[in-house]
């Protein structure tokens, strides 16, 4: 069952929300980070890329670049930007952007569930960008992004989130790319008890974003031996029928000597092709193509998504396995220098830019893989393919700190 507790959370002054909050760290390169926070000595990117402020020949994991972080975060405390509650609480918070909207509660989790499986995984982590994440944990002594989780959606939650969230958030701002960002503090005992117990009786929670970031803390919470408040980490935790999830789109550096021609015609014994297709793919199984600068809308033959398993029947392991495997000699997606991924976000306009400018040769643009396939998976303790979900909108960081 899911151990969730309130934290003595470090935040914002509100009026200052806007100017501090940013994007997570790892969204964006050192340099768009660095344009990002031009002229506002208060965005939190000082802290979560703090390689922005040394000089370009330094090594984004050099010690120096940590110890920038940690002196940027302390200043932040000390001139009354970022305060820290008196008390323990949960928070409610939520993000809108566009026409959806999604509320998550804030709360510290188990880094012993996440060691148990309590809180599930469905991607691997690469070692180096958790010792990253490790190092900028141990050195500020804080979390200072969450971790994005699910759970099966709890009516019960759901109706206390609807009544909180009627009232007036104590933080409230619309950030630069347009989304919104609120939040109340749920300060009151009962309330506190009533959230506690009722996640109590949720078995698991699922990772979203942020294996890295939960894999880490588990890690400080072994080598603290859960000291302090290391046994807990920073998380949002949202309703799974809230979530929004958008494509990761595939584009590719050449056709590994095919002519488009050709590639078409390897292309007609895995799917039914309509030529004039459209960008965005209407379903699971469909697909497009953007070649020789038109559309190719591209539908998988059933015999190729009969699989009982559900990592298998996966639109991105089914292209893997049949397409970018045999016919663009990609056997591993992580390394290959000849395949790169576009997050939905981005819009299926930048495939036909980067495409038409001739740095890429093609482009696949996918549906979206559901997040109830994302449940599947990872209760089966499976895997999915790298790049297989893109989370909107993005958790801002330094929103809530979690102080260890």
């Amino acid at each position: 069952m899911a151990n969730i507790k309130p934290f003595t959370a470090l935040r914002p002054q509100p009026a200052l929300a806007a100017q501090i909050c940013e994007l997570p760290y790892d969204v964006m390169s050192s340099a768009e980070a660095k344009e990002m926070a031009q002229g506002n000595p208060l965005s939190f990117l000082h802290v979560s890329k703090p390689e922005i402020d040394l000089p370009t020949s330094v090594d984004i994991y050099d010690p120096q670049v940590y110890a920038k972080g940690k002196e940027n975060f302390t200043k932040l405390i000390k001139d009354g930007s970022l305060q820290q509650e008196k008390q323990p609480c949960y928070f409610f918070y939520r993000q809108i952007m566009g026409g959806h909207a999604q509320i998550g509660l804030v709360a510290a989790a188990s880094c012993e569930d996440y060691l148990k499986n309590i809180i599930k995984k469905h991607e691997f982590t690469r070692p180096d960008k958790e010792d990253d994440r490790v190092r900028h944990i141990e050195t500020l002594s804080s979390q200072t992004g969450p971790v994005f989780l699910t759970y099966q959606a709890v009516k019960e939650m759901d109706d206390l989130v609807k009544k909180k969230t009627a009232e007036t958030p104590d933080t409230d701002f619309t950030a630069k790319d347009g989304v919104r960002h609120s939040a109340w503090t749920i300060r009151d005992a009962a309330t506190i008890d009533f959230i506690r117990s009722t996640f109590a009786k949720i078995p698991f929670l699922y990772i979203c974003d942020g294996h890295h970031r939960s894999a880490a803390a588990g890690r400080v919470y072994q080598s603290r031996k859960g000291a302090g408040e290391s046994a807990f980490f920073l998380s949002v935790i949202f309703p799974h029928d809230q979530m929004q999830i958008l494509p990761y789109n595939r584009v590719l550096k050449d056709m590994n000597g095919n002519t488009p021609a050709q590639l078409l015609k390897k292309l007609e014994a895995i799917f039914t092709i309509k030529p004039h297709g459209v960008a965005k793919p209407a379903g699971k199984h469909d697909l497009a193509l953007f070649l020789d600068g038109k559309w190719h809308g591209l539908t998988f033959l059933p015999k190729h998504t009969a699989s009982q398993d559900p990592i298998e029947r996966l639109d991105v392991t089914i292209l893997q396995n049949l397409v970018l495997a045999p016919i663009f000699g990609i056997d591993d997606p992580r390394t290959s220098k000849r395949i790169n991924f576009v997050g939905g976000i981005r819009g299926t306009a930048e495939l036909e830019k980067i495409v038409n400018s001739g740095e890429y040769a093609c482009a696949f643009s996918m549906f979206p893989t559901s997040i109830e396939d994302l449940m599947t998976i990872a209760d089966a303790g499976g895997i999915m393919p790298p790049k297989s979900t893109w989370f909107e909108p993005k958790l801002r960081d330094a929103m809530f700190c979690h102080m260890i």
